[in-house]
């Protein structure tokens, strides 16, 4: 694959393009350790419900909703897992042979060793066997890249992540919980398999503009910013990751207004309003109106599964969570509780708002986070990439 132009990056609109945050500051830490944490509790709420695209269908395996963490459940009604290819990203078609021409099983045998056995029966759950409070594998990515930021005092090194995301997913025994990989990993690494260099594996699907590109976004530029970096390195860095995975120009435009979003919230002052920094950017990276819908609709649901798609596409994804993003921009459990219950790909686009609530309140939600079966090591993760002691 050819190396992708950034040309996104000259479309940002941002009053300040100037150097590094300077010296650690306790609030700026205290704003990146809240969002880091969010993402693993919104990821792991969400989960038992991930890809429902019925919201009723939530309601009757959990009455009431989604209130607390759950394990996945083993009958999933909207799973086309039976569908998807075990041999590269998309559905599913002939295998493709490796670099030596023998064919191998991207699932199975490269990846998600012991888990292809659940992948063709009907309406297996994505994340079949994982208990409450567990993560997916995009979280267990930003884990893995935390771990990198971290022996870097929160610098990023792309090989450095490339070699521990690919020692991540071809463990054994595994080194994370899931049952399931999205296209993008499952084309990479049939990419691997026929050759390439590691950083020339991404591969473009249906689905490559999608919101689980944007979920280690946030490790990268919050680690790099309070370790000293400038803004225009740091989004540079950024689309730079995010071609590695999901090489797309319209997702890495909205990775820069993600950002900038991110810049603003992580410096900013009392004066500064958190709605109207989600206004400015639903304007600038979605053309809507945020604050008109939110005052309008009447249930959720008339804004995500109804205006905007509840799937992982960017085009649906980014502004649906702007929506809940200024709607409960105060309360991120409430958030993040609507969220998985609206399904459609609530863990990534629940990640993403996580972050975002938690730069803005500088607030993570701890009676949740103290519950992630993870936590002791996540936090261990997330204080070294950020330079806590």
């Amino acid at each position: 694959m050819e190396e992708q132009p950034h040309s996104t990056l000259n479309q940002l609109d941002s009053t300040d393009q100037s150097g590094p945050l300077g010296s650690l500051n306790s609030l700026g830490q205290r704003r990146a350790q809240a969002g880091l944490r969010n993402l693993f509790v919104a990821d792991a709420l969400a989960m038992p419900v991930h890809w429902y695209y019925n919201p009723m269908d939530i309601e009757r395996q959990f009455p009431g909703g989604i209130s607390q963490f759950e394990a996945a459940p083993e009958f999933h009604p909207s799973s086309i897992m039976s569908l998807h290819s075990t041999s590269q990203g998309g559905r599913s078609s002939a295998a493709r042979g490796n670099r030596h021409g023998k064919p191998r099983k991207i699932v199975g045998e490269v990846i998600l060793k012991g888990r292809e056995k659940f992948w063709g029966v009907a309406n297996t759950h994505y994340h079949h066997g994982m208990q409450a409070g567990s993560n997916t594998l995009n979280a267990h990515c930003t884990r893995a890249l935390l771990r990198t930021l971290a022996v870097r005092q929160g610098n990023y090194d792309r090989d450095a992540f490339l070699d521990a995301y690919i020692e991540l997913m071809t463990a054994d025994p595994a080194l994370h919980p899931d049952t399931y990989a999205e296209s993008y990993h499952r084309g990479f690494f049939a990419n691997l398999e026929a050759g390439n260099a590691p950083h020339r594996c991404a591969a473009v699907t249906h689905d490559t503009p999608s919101i689980g590109g944007l979920v280690s976004i946030a490790a990268i530029y919050l680690a790099g910013r309070l370790a000293g970096q400038s803004i225009d390195a740091l989004q540079q860095q950024c689309v730079d990751h995010l071609y590695l995975t999901h090489p797309d120009e319209v997702l890495a435009g909205v990775c820069v207004h993600y950002t900038a979003l991110l810049e603003a919230l992580l410096t900013r002052d009392d004066s500064t309003s958190v709605r109207e920094l989600l206004v400015t950017t639903s304007r600038l990276s979605a053309n809507f109106r945020v604050a008109e819908l939110a005052a309008k609709a009447k249930d959720d649901r008339e804004v995500i599964g109804g205006l905007f798609s509840s799937a992982c596409y960017i085009d649906g994804a980014w502004p649906g969570l702007l929506y809940l993003a200024y709607k409960y921009v105060d309360q991120p459990e409430v958030a993040l509780l609507a969220n998985a219950n609206l399904g459609g790909d609530n863990c990534h686009r629940g990640a993403v708002l996580g972050i975002l609530l938690g730069v803005a309140n500088a607030v993570s939600v701890d009676t949740l986070y103290n519950a992630l079966l993870d936590r002791e090591q996540i936090d261990l993760e997330i204080d070294a990439a950020l330079g806590i002691e």
